[in-house]
């Protein structure tokens, strides 16, 4: 398989359909060998029956399409988590289900990947959240970038393309998700960032809020433990390499 999507969902009933359609359309375009993957986060409304009925359509169709049911609400960290599992694709592209993530971005994040990057990280330059959810985004990505020192200026867009043997080796559960470009990039992994289309929400409301952006501060402590503890390991493994030659 050239390219997995992996999208993870949460009460996204009314969106999905539409946005598979979009993705189809994008991809065949293409002229790749392509596979779909919702993971259903224990969303509580019809969410799951339009994914049957999706997944109906695209068997009809010849359209490789996965869809993944979880018992509970455990977060987009787990669900992209589960996604990164059952991709099979050379290259996985991750992007978010209520349609504000725009498909027609996917072959410039394939051609960016294609440059010699392993990581490429989307870019929400014109944002089109309300001020309530953009304003601490900005925030967050500013610290973060000044703690981590990996100068990117979205760390939580979820528009990502990656190469499989990125992904294989990440463990996201919880909010760890938020700094998947940080411990990509002190893996020794190359990464990029570019601009893309970031659409208004059509349907719903946005599920980020001050709650999250406080337990992002805690996740972002524990991020910046494991990058200078790694920086210390990968020094003293050095060194004692040094000793044993």
């Amino acid at each position: 398989m050239d390219i997995s999507i992996v999208i993870p969902i949460y009460n996204e009933s009314r969106s999905i359909n539409r946005l598979y359609k979009e993705i189809v359309g994008v991809m065949t375009s293409l002229e790749k060998s392509f596979e779909i993957i919702f993971i259903d986060d224990g969303s509580t409304d019809s969410t799951f029956n339009i994914l049957k009925g999706i997944d109906n359509e695209a068997n009809k169709n010849g359209v490789n399409f996965k869809y993944i049911k979880g018992e509970y609400n455990f977060g987009k960290g787990a669900a992209l988590q589960v996604g990164f599992k059952e991709a099979s694709g050379k290259i996985i592209i991750t992007m978010d289900g209520d349609l504000q993530d725009d498909p027609n971005e996917i072959p410039k994040l394939i051609n960016k990947i294609n440059e010699g990057y392993d990581l490429v990280s989307g870019w929400k330059f014109k944002c089109h959240d309300s001020l309530t959810k953009v304003i601490p985004s900005k925030i967050f990505n500013f610290i973060i970038s000044r703690l981590t020192r990996v100068r990117i200026h979205d760390f939580n867009c979820c528009l990502k393309a990656y190469r499989r043997e990125v992904v294989k080796g990440l463990d996201i559960n919880g909010g760890l998700y938020r700094f998947i470009p940080a411990l990509v990039f002190y893996k020794g992994f190359k990464i990029a960032e570019i601009k893309v289309n970031h659409r208004p929400r059509i349907y719903g409301k946005s599920k980020y809020g001050f709650k999250r952006f406080f337990q992002a501060f805690f996740d972002l402590f524990t991020i910046v433990f494991l990058i200078r503890f790694n920086k210390i390991y990968v020094r003293n493994s050095v060194k004692y390499k040094n000793v044993w030659k």
